[in-house]
């Protein structure tokens, strides 16, 4: 889809790299400049014990760069600086997240480099926006937009989420920006000067957890996987092999076929309210019933009423699956076996 497409990839650790990586599953040229004088992008030494302690890259770099074309220069030199240079007179993107004090240093902002194409996209990265040069990491992001304090179990300490959601969501809307911005080039042929901070990518992503605090007075606090505004929504029970099942009950009438798969009298939790008033009563009920049958028998039961449930499975249950097979891609990074999930989906 996108293999005359040329993009500079000034970016690090994951946010800008996976934006980055999705071009490049879609065929387009991505040229990724590491920085020399630390022997590339920091990732590639975030390895666990168990990865090869030699190789140059790691799990986590392979996670967020298929197929790119890394070129390691010291943008401070100054004929590294011209050999980047000539690739972004060549560029349809540039995708950068230095800081902003940082990229007008190494004459890397936008303003410095649209001398050298008028018509370039400038996709840039930041923590908490241009005019805030903080430290911007994931669990940073977390904690400081509400996530780390919904997160968790009841009278437990605040908890990360175990993945860096924020830079994932971020790369999301950054795509979202390079793809718009492609649409008016592609209109007036004019290039585009486009930012996309962590910090407003987290606002936008609380979605109704924002509202039910700015319309409804509430603040959210954690609850396990519990649904604030539905039960048995979330709602986690363990089964005879002591697997977890959690169901996602969104409408009366499927609380009601459960309830008739389940033999549960449906009398006083008619509607969702009567749910989450009495949720504890509930959920008794309903784990009762579950402890009766193996994770396997229940996932056929309720999988015939299409009523909504899933199995909790570890990473090497999710990709035994084989409805995982198609998402995943590989390819060889610097003699090291890489395999990822798709970032692309089209």
């Amino acid at each position: 889809m996108f293999k005359d497409l040329k993009i500079v990839e000034l970016a690090s650790v994951l946010a800008g790299p996976l934006t980055g990586s999705f071009f490049s599953e879609l065929g387009a040229e991505v040229i990724k400049i590491e920085n020399k004088r630390t022997n590339g992008d920091i990732t590639r030494t975030w390895k666990l014990p168990s990865e090869d302690k030699n190789a140059t890259a790691s799990a986590y770099y392979s996670a967020a760069n298929y197929s790119k074309q890394v070129l390691l220069l010291d943008l401070t030199n100054a004929s590294d600086y011209q050999t980047l240079i000539v690739h972004i007179k060549e560029a349809d993107i540039v995708i950068s997240n230095f800081k902003p004090d940082s990229a007008k240093k190494l004459r890397l902002d936008y303003d410095h480099l649209k001398k050298y194409n008028e018509t370039i996209i400038y996709a840039e990265l930041t923590g908490f926006g241009a005019d805030d040069s903080r430290p911007a990491f994931d669990v940073v992001l977390q904690a400081e937009t509400g996530f780390m304090y919904m997160n968790g179990e009841p009278n437990g300490n605040p908890v990360k989420m175990p993945v860096a959601l924020i830079d994932i969501l971020a790369s999301h809307h950054l795509k979202e920006a390079i793809l718009c911005a492609i649409i008016n080039k592609l209109k007036t042929g004019k290039g585009k000067h486009i930012e996309i901070s962590l910090y407003n990518s987290a606002l936008a992503s609380l979605a109704n957890q924002a509202t039910n605090w700015l319309m409804a007075g509430h603040i959210p606090e954690a609850m396990g996987s519990q649904h604030p505004n539905i039960a048995p929504y979330g709602d986690l029970y363990l089964t005879k092999d002591n697997k977890f099942l959690v169901l996602a009950v969104g409408t009366d009438k499927q609380f009601e076929k459960l309830c008739g798969l389940l033999l549960l009298p449906i009398a006083g939790f008619e509607t969702n309210e009567q749910r989450l008033m009495q949720r504890k009563t509930l959920n008794r009920m309903i784990g009762d019933c579950f402890k009766t049958g193996t994770a396997n028998y229940w996932s056929a039961t309720l999988k015939r009423s299409n009523i909504p449930y899933g199995v909790v499975k570890n990473m090497k249950e999710v990709f035994q699956d084989e409805k995982s097979k198609n998402m995943l891609i590989s390819e060889n990074i610097e003699g090291l076996e890489a395999i990822k999930v798709k970032t692309a989906l089209v």
